[in-house]
């Protein structure tokens, strides 16, 4: 069960990770060739966000059927449509740069159109990963060993980020960025064909994984209620504060997610001058760091509650935030590897329990719809508009407005952490999670 939800959060959070890192070393080139260099930068990360706002849709539509149908046969779908639309980024030839021989003077407009709709369903996919995901090990965990097995799933961020960084690093044949270069023209587009490997090895382990107990005896009381309605609206009407909640204790801590995995990729190459090969590398080393910090946390949350853990990461936060930038800006390579550790390490020390404390704030019914819900609103707050922000502070020269952003957003976080309720005690069952 732990491999099933693992391995299939690492080949979805990879997929998503390849598109980042690519957003930021290959896309303007490529796909916005006809753009000034900041403006395709922007171009690029704009691109990046489109599947923040993709996941609230999916977890919408994969919450509706992980609830009515259940969440092994969900979770097969979103892995091959998050594989398929990886793939088909691979192939797609820029605005004017064929692929594989193919469309040789580009396809111009179609290009980042293309790509575009490719982003909208890699985040679709996502909307619909988290929730499942994190549901086949919550549900299934005995009594007192939910918080440690809720923390598989969340190990593929971690996992995911590590095969990204190393992918590209392998691909990238030094660190020739010109349109001629080979991972301009072939080396950035084999991390995306080989997620096809990844899809095929995580089918055949959720296939194989038997539905959880407690969604077999909540389909079994649902189907003789009279009163039974679509899992979204339920959702929404019967638990919208957890939800608001819940996307707001999570914002911040996305925020320093995707700013230390994506953004700070193109800030630390473009802005300050350090090599491809240097911050894929330093990235790798993060991946690892981030994992034991995720482990570590998750096991934390079981002796002493997901509320206390996820409020000291959310107050850490609040002044990382600010240091973050100062420290990248000195020109001290000790201080750029220090900076992308411990924002990575910040984000999971709150991510490790995440992974059991969502699903126990939600009835079984709609349990995978109010899960998915809150996680993703998280994820448009913190994972899609900070960078876009971001991206227009760097360019006019103003980085440490970045840090005052990330600040506020954490203080927002430690806000709606607080009014969280404490649930480790709490007993998943089919019906709602209660106090044991």
């Amino acid at each position: 069960m732990a491999a099933a939800s693992s391995i299939g959060t690492t080949i979805e959070f990879y997929d998503f990770f390849i598109f980042g890192t690519a957003a930021a070393l290959v896309f303007p080139t490529i796909f916005f060739a006809q753009s000034d260099p900041n403006t395709a930068v922007l171009q690029s990360f704009a691109t990046f966000a489109v599947a923040f706002f993709a996941r609230p849709v999916g977890a919408i539509v994969f919450g509706h059927y992980g609830d009515r149908i259940g969440r092994k046969r969900t979770l097969v779908w979103t892995l091959l449509i998050m594989g398929i639309a990886t793939v088909g980024i691979g192939l797609l030839p820029g605005y004017s740069t064929g692929a594989f021989g193919f469309a040789s003077d580009g396809i111009g407009i179609w290009a980042p159109t293309l790509l575009v709709a490719a982003r909208f369903f890699q985040g679709f996919a996502v909307g619909g990963e988290w929730a499942g995901a994190t549901l086949l090990t919550a549900e299934y965990a005995p009594a007192g060993k939910r918080g440690m097995m809720a923390m598989w799933p969340q190990l593929g961020p971690a996992f995911a980020f590590f095969l990204s960084s190393l992918t590209f690093l392998i691909f990238t044949q030094g660190d020739r960025t010109d349109a001629g270069s080979f991972f301009m023209t072939i080396g950035w587009r084999i991390p995306f064909l080989l997620s096809s490997l990844l899809v095929i090895v995580g089918l055949w382990i959720r296939l194989a994984v038997d539905e959880t107990p407690v969604f077999k005896q909540a389909e079994r009381n649902l189907g003789q209620d009279p009163e039974r309605k679509l899992p979204f609206l339920d959702a929404i009407r019967y638990q919208w504060k957890e939800i608001l909640i819940a996307g707001g204790a999570l914002a911040s801590l996305f925020s320093l997610f995707y700013m230390g995995t994506s953004f700070l990729t193109s800030y630390a190459t473009k802005h300050l001058g350090y090599s491809m090969p240097f911050v894929l590398t330093m990235g790798i080393l993060a991946a690892i760091f981030f994992g034991l910090c995720i482990a570590a946390s998750a096991m934390w949350s079981y002796k002493i509650g997901r509320r206390k853990v996820i409020m000291i990461s959310c107050v850490l936060a609040v002044v990382w935030s600010l240091l973050l930038f100062p420290m990248l800006d000195s020109g001290i390579t000790g201080l750029y590897v220090l900076g992308l550790m411990g924002t990575l390490c910040i984000f999971g020390v709150a991510y490790g329990p995440a992974g059991a404390a969502l699903p126990e704030m939600f009835k079984a019914r709609y349990r995978y719809t109010g899960a998915g819900l809150g996680y993703h609103l998280a994820g448009v707050l913190g994972g899609a508009i900070p960078p876009l922000i971001a991206a227009r502070f760097v360019a006019a020269g103003d980085s440490m407005s970045v840090g005052i952003m990330l600040a506020v957003l954490s203080s927002i976080s430690v806000i709606c952490t607080y009014l969280m309720v404490e649930s480790k005690d709490y007993k998943m069952d089919a019906g709602v999670t209660t106090q044991d």
